[in-house]
């Protein structure tokens, strides 16, 4: 728990890598050179449970372990259940699969027109450009292509990608996701972008990324640069536990911030990660001092093996309960679960709707009082408007 959230209570230093020069530490590239990926190098800096054991010897057959120097400081070495070690230690329990489970849970591959973009929604499409993180989440929604340890052997088709955007004259909103797109090289990232700005109809180009979460080294100035010449570029990072928000993030998120690049949060609703309404609270508020909006908070997919790690979507409702009302309304996210089989995203809110009438609307607030809100009769003038009007309130 943490009862307080001033920056000088937050994470940072170099941890068990004291010994590394100062520069190694912040180049990113060290940092991905010397990722923990294997079962002896895990146990050197710590004792694995048999779950966690089993876990990391099936790892390369569903998602591979990876986890950076950095982001590895994070795990509570004497605690199986530190919420980060939970993250990205690989466990037994991946390898069973529930009836519900699926291997493409949202339904991506169904609205692919060409490998790599998704185009499900009518304005927007999401943009595969890598297959590569820099540690991997163990409830990860693409497990079947990141990382390839299911063979999957995605090979990103840039022009092909482009190329539909250009011809698409709907699409005005660009995702560029993966794998992680901050992953490819200052080169790609700069060619991605500039193609995209140079597509008249494209208006809003956003980014979905963990590295300033897992890696926050790989935001450099020649980073920010290329944002800033392409910019608006908005970017969604994902932080799911106030342990994660550590000095180096905080630096990472005002590099972006000063680049004008607006930053939002996404969380996913873990099982003895952040299932509690105190956790998220610290999380949230620790966002809104790093500059970052808390935008989505996802019920957990059905991807295979994730039984372990998926709460009851009740929890959910109870942690927008307990932030709605009781803190700033900038730090309340949305909660929704991204529909099996690629219905999209579908907000999931508590109850504050408790009747509609023909005159009024009865309301609960977040103290559980009642407010009524009267209707004038021009607005609905009969019981068939009325339905309609119930029907889209509630949509």
């Amino acid at each position: 728990m943490y009862p307080k959230d001033q920056i000088t209570y937050w994470y940072q230093g170099q941890g068990l890598w004291n010994n590394t020069s100062e520069k190694d530490w912040n180049s990113w590239t060290w940092q991905l050179k010397n990722r923990i990926t294997t079962v002896e190098q895990l146990e050197n800096h710590l004792t694995l449970t048999p779950e966690e054991k089993m876990g990391c010897y099936f790892a390369n057959k569903k998602l591979a372990l990876a986890i950076t120097p950095y982001f590895f400081n994070l795990i509570d070495r004497n605690n199986p259940n530190c919420p980060i070690r939970r993250q990205v230690i690989p466990r037994g329990e991946e390898m069973n699969v529930s009836p519900e489970e699926l291997v493409d849970p949202v339904g991506e591959e169904q609205n692919m027109p060409v490998k790599g973009l998704v185009h499900r929604y009518p304005d927007r499409v999401l943009f595969l450009v890598t297959d590569r993180c820099a540690s991997y989440c163990r409830y990860c929604t693409r497990s079947r292509l990141v990382s390839n340890a299911q063979d999957y052997n995605f090979h990103p088709e840039f022009e092909e990608g482009l190329q539909y955007i250009r011809e698409h004259k709907e699409i005005r909103d660009v995702l560029l996701s993966g794998g992680d797109p901050l992953l490819l090289s200052d080169n790609k990232l700069d060619y991605l972008l500039k193609q995209l700005r140079e597509i008249p109809h494209v208006e809003f180009i956003r980014i979905g990324s963990r590295i300033p979460v897992f890696l926050p080294q790989r935001i450099t100035e020649n980073l920010c640069n290329i944002f800033k010449k392409h910019g608006p570029i908005w970017m969604s990072i994902h932080t799911n536990h106030p342990k994660e928000c550590t000095i180096a993030l905080k630096d990472a998120c005002d590099k972006l911030s000063y680049a004008g690049v607006p930053l939002g949060n996404q969380s996913v609703l873990l099982n003895g990660v952040n299932d509690n309404i105190e956790i998220y609270k610290s999380l949230v508020h620790r966002l809104l001092l790093m500059r970052v909006r808390p935008y989505y908070l996802y019920q957990c997919d059905l991807i295979t093996g994730s039984a372990h790690l998926r709460t009851d979507i009740k929890k959910g409702i109870e942690i927008i309960q307990g932030l709605r009302g009781h803190t700033s309304g900038y730090a309340v996210p949305q909660f929704v679960i991204d529909a099996p089989g690629g219905g999209g995203k579908i907000p999931i809110n508590p109850e504050y709707v408790q009747k509609i009438t023909v005159s009024e609307i009865i309301l609960k607030n977040y103290q559980g009082k009642i407010y009524r809100y009267p209707i004038g009769t021009n607005t609905i003038a009969n019981e068939q408007n009325l339905n309609e009007f119930v029907e889209e309130i509630l949509i």
